[in-house]
């Protein structure tokens, strides 16, 4: 027993080799899942499947990141489908699990930090993601973001290369269709939220309205747990009106607690729960993406779904 032990326990050097690729292996769980939670938990089943391996076939693995991303991305894939078969049950919108960071320097020793710096895991990107199929989320994530040969995307998919090449193909015009704006400095997003605050708290439909894009949309992601929009909500007007009737329903002085964060590496707000009282609503934890466009606030993603906040710094 001692002996198969120490010929399945990787050595010093072989684990500092795959710790090394953690912070890479969680940017393709995330953007194929949608889910910190999931890429997680794909990236330790990952490691656990290497350390199992015997020290002989371990030596036999020529690309670590190569062989790991493959793994990774089967477990990835089943958890996509069962994803999609949750999602008949939820109740209204449904919003990737935000990544929240502090402001401030960037913290190379988290490797959420690390992720969340690429475009390409804005909220409003992972949004556009999740109208692909999984074939199509899978084939075209790994190949135009991982460089992933489509034979390799074929044996993940369990289809031929050339159903792998057309899967990616449809998920690339898919995003091109949905492309969401470049992401403005960050300096002109604060200045942009610091003027909607004050509108909010001044209770200015008009002054919250002039922040806001022509295409604007708020999508509010609660699973029937917290309160916020059940439905997309779209066009100037009415998202004015709702944000601040939805200030005005709690206590005054409920939402001081907000406090500015990074949500997928774009300014957002986290908001801690409080309670009402009297004519007051209680308000729920909330974490609001927010996408700036031309100066103007694009698109308010609000996530309540408790399930979706347990790795909020607080």
């Amino acid at each position: 027993m001692a002996a198969d032990h120490l010929d399945t326990t990787p050595d010093a050097e072989a684990t500092r080799a795959f710790a090394a690729l953690r912070g890479p292996l969680l940017a393709v769980g995330y953007r194929l899942t949608g889910s910190v939670a999931d890429a997680e938990d794909a990236v330790q089943e990952t490691w656990l499947r290497w350390a199992g391996l015997a020290e002989a076939d371990r030596r036999e693995i020529r690309d670590l990141r190569a062989w790991c991303t493959t793994v990774l991305s089967r477990i990835c894939l089943d958890r996509l489908r069962s994803a999609t078969a949750r999602r008949e049950r939820y109740v209204g919108e449904w919003l990737p699990e935000p990544i929240v960071t502090p402001l401030g320097a960037p913290r190379p020793d988290d490797p959420l930090d690390t992720v969340v710096r690429d475009d390409s895991v804005r909220m409003a990107a992972m949004v556009v993601l999740d109208t692909l199929t999984p074939q199509q989320r899978v084939a075209f994530v790994l190949h135009d973001a991982f460089d992933v040969p489509f034979d390799e995307i074929a044996d993940i998919l369990g289809c031929s290369t050339a159903a792998a090449r057309q899967h990616a193909s449809r998920g690339r015009r898919a995003v091109a269709d949905a492309s969401p704006p470049p992401r403005e400095p960050l300096e002109h997003q604060q200045e942009v939220l610091g003027r909607l605050v004050t509108a909010l708290a001044s209770g200015d439909v008009r002054a919250v309205a002039e922040l806001l894009h022509p295409d604007i949309r708020l999508v509010g992601d609660s699973d029937g747990r917290g309160r916020t929009a059940r439905r997309v909500v779209t066009g100037i007007d009415k998202v004015a009106r709702f944000l601040v009737g939805v200030v005005a329903s709690y206590r005054p002085g409920a939402l001081a607690t907000a406090r500015p964060v990074l949500v997928n590496g774009d300014l957002g707000f986290h908001v801690p729960a409080e309670p009402g009282g009297g004519r007051y609503r209680d308000l729920d934890e909330h974490v609001q993406a927010v996408a700036v466009h031309d100066g103007r606030i694009v698109a308010i993603y609000d996530v309540v779904n408790p399930d979706k906040l347990t790795r909020v710094p607080r």
